[in-house]
């Protein structure tokens, strides 16, 4: 698979470490079009390894997640090295990439491993039933869209709908999840998703902190940096206090 690396790492003390997860309706995308949140990680201080990871059809579920979690564990076998000793690791992602970032903390809690730091969801595609007030304010009366073309061609069967791993806004228990950044625009299709989710989580115990980001463009402009160039200041303020906040939970190994 391939990666992309943005930032460096500092020449003393650590650098937040974050696997970022692209978007494209899990069929679509690459490192190119997840450069835009990537670089808002990394202007946010962060060392930033973007993976281009499997796409559906061709690897339905779980190709692409278990792929994305191998190289969390890569990921964390390289964070002194790539980002200074101690660096805590995070997840990130946009639009399906934000579902896949959701699913990798629920399998890190469920495996033991790697230790999160926090999981970072911005427009995260949650919903297979797409049906939600926000979603059908973006694509009027139009009884099919991309994001339902996407689920169709990710989940293998209706049953997929009901793992946790596929669907993270189904998972039965969410306590111990590493705390969480959600971030949706006013204007965004998975809005009402991203915020059911991160109330969800709030409502588990997990440190969830949200934000609105008026006018968007999300997830759409996500694919492009010059159209997303309006928002970088507000989301990087976003993301930086979420990075280097004070006390984050330590990176140590598991015995």
């Amino acid at each position: 698979m391939a990666t992309r690396l943005y930032g460096s790492k500092p020449a003393a003390g650590a650098a937040p470490l974050v696997l970022h997860l692209h978007g494209g309706a899990f069929v679509d995308g690459d490192l190119a079009s997840g450069e835009c949140l990537a670089q808002m990680l990394a202007g946010a201080g962060a060392v930033v390894l973007s993976l281009a990871y499997p796409l559906a059809p061709a690897h339905p579920f779980p190709q692409a997640v278990e792929a994305a979690y191998a190289a969390m564990e890569w990921l964390y076998k390289q964070r002194n090295k790539l980002a200074g000793n101690g660096a805590a690791l995070y997840v990130a992602g946009d639009e399906a990439g934000g579902n896949l970032a959701a699913a990798i903390a629920l399998m890190a809690r469920d495996r033991g491993h790697p230790p999160l730091a926090g999981q970072i969801l911005v427009a995260p595609m949650l919903d297979p039933c797409t049906g939600t007030a926000s979603l059908r304010e973006a694509v009027g009366q139009d009884t099919c869209c991309k994001w339902t073309d996407g689920w169709k061609q990710y989940l293998r069967s209706p049953r997929d709908a009901e793992h946790p791993y596929a669907v993270p806004a189904r998972a039965q228990r969410l306590a111990g999840l590493a705390p969480a950044l959600v971030l949706a625009g006013e204007d965004d299709p998975m809005r009402d998703e991203a915020m059911a989710y991160a109330q969800r989580l709030h409502n588990a115990g997990i440190s969830v902190a949200t934000a609105m980001i008026p006018a968007s463009g999300w997830p759409e402009s996500l694919g492009d940096a010059s159209q997303a160039s309006f928002c970088v200041q507000t989301v990087q303020g976003h993301l930086r206090a979420f990075l280097h906040a004070p006390t984050p939970p330590p990176a140590a190994d598991t015995p």
